[in-house]
């Protein structure tokens, strides 16, 4: 199967097999997909220490492949995460199922009546990089909505990834689905994903998950529609009418709470107002907490930060590592964000409701918050149960991705004997 020559064939194989899986998902009952996904977590946690255990082949991989500590994190397992994806599995699986929802219904005065219903997508690829738990939360929000997935995830996670996604088709058996509803590429050889790239007749859109190596390669390459999960370039807009107590713990909370995920802040913007008050005091948290202030004109003179560079603007650390830099208002923190940020999540701490009001209105990114720590860019925390991505794109999908966003629609027309004039 690892043979380069077999790879077109074997992705073939998989495709045929997910479209013939779909078409039975299509109309599986909401309780059958419900107990699949709970037998699933149960697999997951009676399996722990098998899991456990592959995940420190992938660490001690990840480590010879020179992986940041940052990646590293984001690789590793132990019981609280294995914890915390059997958490997000029964949360999903608790959830309405969006398959058949009715999304609006009307009359015409022709006497149709007329309704938009949710439909899956069909089958989706989902190509991720070091994070094993994406195994379970992908497999799981496409089963919720009715669609058959190929997990292809990355070389680090490659035996973790393996266990979780035995425990998926643990608990397809258990409900009675095609095995087939959830399949993982069985190889590390990156031909494969040039081959889901391309495979139009079986899959219906592709899910990229990683860095902006990844996702760019997928949105060059792909013929199978994308939706697109960019960089998390997240900037945090510091006003001169912050509470100060505010703004320090959702500063030091969005840089180092966890620094490899895509909701960690990458860019501090303050009010040049505050830069000698609050500014300086954020910049010293920053730096009391390990984190290198990569530190704008106006900042670099305080102590343990080094002089940003031109390249620090828009740049995705995933690291201890934040830029900062002074402006003049709300109107200079927007055109900053617009200039180098990924439209994925923008914060801005104030206590003026007309500030806030102005940067919620003008920027025009998939998530803005106010007054909260940009680590809640999540569709877990957003009551989704979990997340396949942040999609920053506009077409279909925005934001956290999770199973209503994995569905279309369809219209059902229903009329009596009526014909059109």
């Amino acid at each position: 199967m690892k043979d380069m020559e077999n790879i077109p064939q074997m992705m073939a194989e998989l495709g045929a097999r997910a479209r013939a899986a779909a078409a039975d998902l299509a109309f599986a009952p909401a309780e059958v997909k419900q107990h699949a996904l709970e037998a699933a977590a149960d697999a997951v946690w009676a399996r722990r220490d098998e899991i456990i255990a592959a995940n420190a082949k992938d660490m001690e991989f990840g480590r010879d492949k020179g992986l940041s500590p940052a990646m590293m994190d984001r690789l590793m397992l132990d019981e609280a995460r294995i914890q915390g994806m059997c958490d997000g599995l029964r949360n999903v699986a608790a959830q309405a199922d969006p398959v058949g929802a009715v999304m609006a219904e009307w009359d015409q005065p022709t006497g149709l009546n007329i309704r938009r219903v949710r439909t899956p997508l069909g089958v989706i690829g989902v190509i991720y990089e070091s994070r094993p738990n994406v195994t379970a939360d992908a497999g799981a929000l496409c089963l919720k909505a009715g669609n058959a997935v190929i997990l292809r995830g990355g070389s680090e996670s490659f035996h973790s990834a393996g266990l979780i996604h035995a425990c998926l088709q643990d608990g397809l058996r258990a409900a009675g689905l095609p095995e087939d509803a959830i399949q993982r590429v069985p190889t590390r050889d990156r031909a494969a994903v040039a081959e889901m790239l391309t495979m139009t007749d079986t899959i219906d859109v592709i899910v990229p998950r990683g860095g902006k190596g990844l996702v760019g390669l997928v949105q060059r390459e792909a013929r199978v529609p994308v939706f697109a999960h960019l960089e998390g370039i997240v900037h945090i807009f510091v006003d001169a009418a912050a509470d100060a107590d505010k703004a320090r713990k959702v500063v030091l909370n969005a840089k180092t709470r966890r620094t490899g995920i895509c909701g960690a802040a990458e860019c501090l913007l303050i009010h040049r107002q505050i830069a000698d008050g609050l500014g300086a005091q954020l910049i010293a948290d920053l730096v009391a907490a390990g984190v290198r202030v990569h530190a704008g004109a106006g900042l670099d003179h305080l102590p343990g930060v080094q002089a940003a560079t031109d390249d620090d603007w828009g740049r995705e650390y995933l690291d201890m590592d934040i830029a900062v830099k002074l402006v003049d208002d709300v109107q200079g923190a927007i055109a900053h964000i617009r200039d180098f940020g990924s439209n994925h999540t923008d914060c801005v701490i104030t206590e003026d409701d007309t500030v806030a009001a102005t940067f919620f209105q003008r920027l025009d990114s998939a998530i803005l918050m106010r007054n909260a720590s940009t680590q809640f860019a999540d569709g877990g925390e957003f009551g989704m149960g979990a997340e396949i991505g942040i999609a920053t794109g506009k077409m279909h999908a925005r934001g956290p991705v999770g199973a209503e966003q994995l569905t279309s629609f369809k219209y059902l027309v229903e009329g009596d004997g009526t014909t059109r004039a």
